[in-house]
């Protein structure tokens, strides 16, 4: 909350309790510590308000001999040409505003400047001497002549803007601050009376972090110096690098008072590490032993990432540092153009003030020469050499100045005003003060801001916190017609120019413009153009900043124990996965290629036609069916023929007929398979082979039959043809209908089987149900064992010619090929299990084809003599002659009767 009025005892009424106490004593009661040695420029007389100004003037103090006991005020030295600039601007800038009818009508400002010297305890004498001044020795009063003090402008760097506003804040005393961009100050519990026309470290950080992205460098090294400027920037920029995702290489400081070993350190540091990029945090005056240090070792390869304190300084772009520095980024506030300060800046000469000695200093320093009858020293440079050893020059130039010297001769930072970005937020500092008070000129009593009653504050008699009010809610436009409004931290909304040095034809560095930073409806938004970027390179391209190369495609990143996350080894991506950057699985029908670095579709295998194995087993099926077609051929024009009428010429037919089906089913094995020919090709097989066998039993029951007469004194009951077809018709149907439900509950279909190979697709056949495929097949296998069994026993029937021994080998080949099968198709994978299913069903078929139908073609064909009824039927031995047999083989066509023994009562 805002204090009120009425809690402000008056200072009239203090002065007098102080005087009534002090009255009648030989001596005060209280007095002066010491006198503050400040320089400056004050303009206080017959003005309304005072408003104060802290400007570098000097860039250090000179340190006292130790042995000085007694508190001395420190001397300045080393003249610093951008903060004498500064305070020009200031000082025009309030001459301005007097002369400007709207704003604060009928009042006048002076100002009271103070150097700070680049330094805090400078600084911390003028915040002394504005809240209190020097002319009395009452502490904690402000004794001061001339008109009351309004606000403060400065103190320039941010450790001097922290240190001095703690002391002001204790007051509430209007600051603004003009250059110190430390993110602390945004605090307002810490610092309740600063607010500043600078963006916070907070936007710089971001947007340096937002560069290091859009140029994709991931290993950073930083140096900061050791200042809250240089700490709490670097803090910040830390913290963004660490949410991008983005590594540290090193850390190193500057520090204040120059150190051999510390500098030699961090160029170290920077010689050792692999980081091309280096972000450096510090004002151009805390820089300038750095860089003479990174000179002297002639380090020219790296890349530098500028804050705003420096990155557009004259004391550090210089030709003589561009190769060190060349190709430097950073970011700048936005520059601008001030009206009638160039003529400003060159309205000055020792002549006009013989007391200024602030620019009799300026002149002799400009200039190179002593100005007469002055004490001033011409130069008081402060050098650091490569030993550490100081060198300061006092001495007065034999050159005499004469005042002819004309400002237009120089090339000099206080008169460039192209690059006029701290200087505009200088002028843009003081017209908030001005704007503030001109909005508190303008109160209406009862409509005031101050409870309780609405009270107004007035310029003749305010107190300083009434003013923040109106500093806080403060908007206006500057000059340059850009909306100035501060947040609630007192920030306002950070803007940058990328920037690039460059160097021009003159030999000169050159500030160009690569891109902005500002602010949109979405957010911030970085804006470069690459094309016109001067990279510190031997070929002039964009450098690579990182610990370790991007891993190669096909490899990933491997952690290393106790490093960043930026530093890893690259670890080959397992089979089946590529990579870019990390190692992702392939799809299913897709394998990683020997690179690994794409994906590419599987192999997919099966039996093919066109390959030499299924084109040879399709030539073997094909030549089997042929072969059968042969032997059908020659049953049909031999039908006739005792041989081929022997047991059944109807069931020999269709034992060829299944024999073929079986055969060509192979071809179904063979080629893509689809769930149509997966459904067909078992289903075929398994009818095929039932037709076959059940055709097979039909024959072995009569030679089983024959061979019982053959052994008992039996009467003989005839047995038609009829029931054998009835066999094979009751056989078929019943695998039929195992085959029915087969397809209709659990069809099987195409099946991509991808875990027996990882880098092929086996397109094979899912049989659906293992135990459905075991009913289908166990029913053939139940006909073949009784199709064995029966011929097995009837294989020593007496006839000549007796074909109850031709099945039995063909059902032991059968056996033998489909026991061999099972372990042979177990065991393999791919096509090659299809192949061997294909060959056991070739084997099977052409065995019960060589084993049943070449005996009796060899006979019909080469040995015609034999095909008699004599020698087909045979005659039955003499020991057995009482025994009438009439055999199988030796039955008529159609109305065969085959006798089967019944033993006689």
């Amino acid at each position: 909350m805002v204090p009120t009025k009425t809690s402000v005892v008056p200072s009239w009424l203090v002065f007098f309790l102080i005087a009534l106490m002090t009255d009648g004593e030989e001596e005060p009661t209280c007095r002066l510590l010491g006198k503050f040695d400040l320089h400056g420029y004050v303009e206080s007389t017959n003005h309304s308000l005072i408003i104060g100004g802290m400007f570098p003037i000097h860039s250090r103090t000179i340190p006292e001999n130790e042995s000085i006991l007694e508190p001395v005020s420190a001397k300045c030295e080393g003249f610093y040409f951008r903060g004498f600039r500064w305070t020009k601007t200031m000082i025009h800038t309030i001459n301005e505003i007097n002369q400007r009818k709207d704003i604060l009508p009928n009042i006048t400002l002076g100002y009271q400047i103070f150097d700070t010297c680049f330094t805090v305890s400078k600084a911390m004498e003028g915040t002394l001497s504005f809240l209190t001044g020097q002319d009395e020795n009452k502490p904690n009063f402000r004794c001061s002549a001339g008109a009351p003090l309004a606000g403060v402008v400065g103190a320039g760097g941010s450790a001097l803007s922290v240190a001095t506003s703690r002391l002001l804040g204790l007051y509430y005393f209007p600051q603004v601050g003009y250059a110190s961009s430390c993110s602390v100050l945004s605090d307002k519990y810490q610092f309740p009376a600063y607010v500043r026309i600078m963006a916070s470290d907070k936007s710089q950080s971001s947007a340096m972090v937002q560069l290091i992205l859009h140029f994709k460098w991931v290993w950073i090294g930083t140096i900061a110096a050791d200042d809250d400027y240089g700490k709490y920037g670097i803090k910040i920029f830390k913290e963004e690098i660490e949410k991008s995702g983005l590594c540290i290489a090193f850390s190193e400081t500057i520090p204040k008072i120059y150190s051999k070993t510390k500098m030699e350190t961090a160029v170290e540091t920077i010689k050792n590490s692999t980081a091309k990029v280096i972000v450096l945090y510090t004002s151009d005056i805390d820089l300038s032993p750095f860089v003479l240090e990174i000179k002297h070792n002639n380090i020219t390869d790296r890349t530098w990432i500028a804050s705003e304190a420096w990155i557009t300084s004259s004391l550090i772009a210089k030709p003589e540092y561009f190769p060190f520095f060349k190709g430097t980024i950073g970011f700048a506030v936005p520059r601008a153009n001030i009206t009638g300060l160039k003529e400003f800046l060159y309205d000055v000469h020792p002549s006009k003030d013989p007391n200024d000695n602030i620019t009799i200093e300026f002149w002799q320093t400009a200039f190179n020469c002593t100005w007469p009858n002055s004490s001033v020293p011409y130069n008081s440079d402060h050098r650091v050499n490569m030993t550490g050893q100081e060198n300061r020059v006092y001495s007065m130039s034999d050159k005499l100045c004469t005042g002819e010297e004309k400002l237009e001769d120089l090339e000099n930072t206080y008169l460039d005003v192209s690059q006029l970005r701290i200087t505009n937020n200088v002028k843009n500092a003081v017209y908030v003060l001005a704007y503030a008070l001109d909005e508190m000129s303008r109160c209406v009593e009862g409509q005031g801001p101050y409870v309780p009653g609405r009270t107004c504050a007035y310029l003749d008699s305010f107190e300083p916190w009434q003013l923040m009010y109106y500093l806080k809610v403060l908007k206006f436009k500057t000059h340059d017609n850009i909306t100035l409004e501060l947040d609630d931290n007192g920030d306002v909304t950070g803007s940058y120019d990328a920037l690039n040095w460059q160097l021009n034809d003159d030999g000169k560095i050159d500030f160009v413009k690569i891109g902005k930073y500002e602010f949109t409806k979405s957010g911030f938004e970085l804006v470069m153009n690459n094309n016109s970027i001067f990279w510190n390179t031997e070929t002039l391209e964009l450098p690579k900043s990182v610990c370790t190369d991007l891993c190669k495609p096909g490899t990933r990143k491997g952690i290393r124990q106790g490093e960043p996350i930026c530093c890893f080894d690259c670890i080959p991506c397992a089979d089946g996965h590529v990579s870019s950057q990390e190692c992702t699985r392939c799809s299913e029908d897709y394998w990683s290629n020997a690179a690994k670095d794409t994906c590419v579709l599987k192999e997919v295998e099966f039996l093919a036609y066109d390959e030499a194995l299924g084109f040879t087993l399709v030539a073997l099926s094909i030549f089997g069916a042929l072969v059968v077609l042969a032997v059908t051929v020659v049953y049909v024009i031999h039908r006739k023929t005792p041989l081929a009428k022997a047991n059944d010429r109807e069931l020999s037919f269709l034992l060829q007929l299944s024999l073929i089906i079986t055969l060509l089913t192979s071809l179904l094995f063979i080629g893509k398979p689809y769930n149509w020919s997966c459904m067909a090709r078992q289903v075929t097989l398994a009818m095929g082979f039932s037709l076959c066998l059940s055709c097979t039993l039909g024959k072995t029951i009569t030679l089983f039959l024959s061979y019982r007469v053959s052994k008992s004194k039996v009467r003989f009951i005839s047995i038609r043809p009829l029931y054998q077809k009835l066999i094979v018709l009751i056989s078929v149907l019943i695998e039929t209908s195992i085959c029915t439900a087969y397809l209709v509950m659990m069809p099987p279909k195409v099946y991509k089987n991808m875990e027996s190979q990882n880098i092929k697709i086996i397109l094979e056949c899912n049989e659906g149900s293992i135990e459905f495929l075991c009913s289908v097949f166990g029913f053939d296998v139940f006909l073949a064992l009784l199709s064995f069994l029966t011929t097995f026993v009837a294989r020593k029937l007496p006839d000549n010619y007796n074909e109850a021994k031709c099945i039995t080998f063909g059902m032991l080949v059968f056996f033998i090929v489909w026991i061999s099968f099972v372990p042979a198709y177990l065991s393999t994978k791919g096509k090659f299990k299809v192949a061997v299913e294909i060959f056991a069903i070739l084997a099977s078929s052409f065995g019960l084809l060589g084993c049943v139908f070449a005996p009796k073609c060899y006979i019909i064909l080469l040995r015609p003599h034999r095909n008699t009824d004599e020698m087909v039927g045979g005659k039955v031995p003499p020991t057995d002659r009482s025994i009438q047999l009439t055999p199988a083989s030796s039955s008529s066509e159609m109305n065969m009767t085959v006798s089967t023994v019944v033993l006689d009562d």
